[in-house]
């Protein structure tokens, strides 16, 4: 006879979650655990890879990561149709070429834009890119290792490419520019 698992233990989707909370009988799991669970997993499975790079190696790629989504539109953060104020400043200070004011709100239009779902959509554009040979093995697997560790690096980088190529200020990777 198997054992019931109980409301208040871990859930076994590893959420670090309790099981009334995440993936009880009546509600499932939700779409937040499950972002978070594939990002996990996909870290996982790139850390094989990348474990056998050196400190060296590992933050060469790390610093390759600001050009990753040039090479994509999937690799940039899907930003939304209606402009809040801090994505409108962000906008109005790469169109302008203003960097203090850029900061500033960069850090905001982030605090908006970093949930789960755009961590394993572009985690999953990573894996897109590397099996389609856009992308080396070695750089996909740190960029999934950056996505799930929490670190911004290239979610910050998707973010400014997004918003420059939106002000009409960079090309898309088709080479197309958009008017401002």
């Amino acid at each position: 006879m198997m054992a019931k698992i109980g409301r208040n233990e871990l859930c076994s989707c590893g959420s670090g979650r309790k099981v009334k909370r995440c993936c009880g009988v009546a509600r499932g799991p939700s779409e937040h655990s499950l972002a978070q669970a594939f990002l996990r997993t996909a870290a996982r499975e790139a850390a094989r890879p990348a474990g056998a790079l050196s400190e060296a190696e590992f933050a060469a790629l790390l610093a390759e990561l600001v050009d990753l989504p040039c090479m994509d539109l999937s690799l940039q953060v899907e930003l939304p149709m209606l402009l809040s104020p801090a994505l409108g400043r962000l906008c109005e200070a790469i169109a302008e070429d203003d960097e203090l004011a850029g900061e500033a709100a960069l850090s905001e239009v982030l605090d908006e834009l970093d949930t789960p779902f755009e961590r394993a959509r572009l985690a999953r554009a990573v894996i897109a890119a590397g099996d389609a040979g856009r992308c080396g093995r070695l750089l996909a697997a740190v960029a999934l290792i950056d996505l799930a560790s929490g670190s911004r690096q290239l979610l910050c980088a998707s973010v400014i490419q997004a918003v420059a190529v939106r002000a009409g200020v960079a090309r898309t990777p088709a080479g197309i520019l958009l008017a401002a």
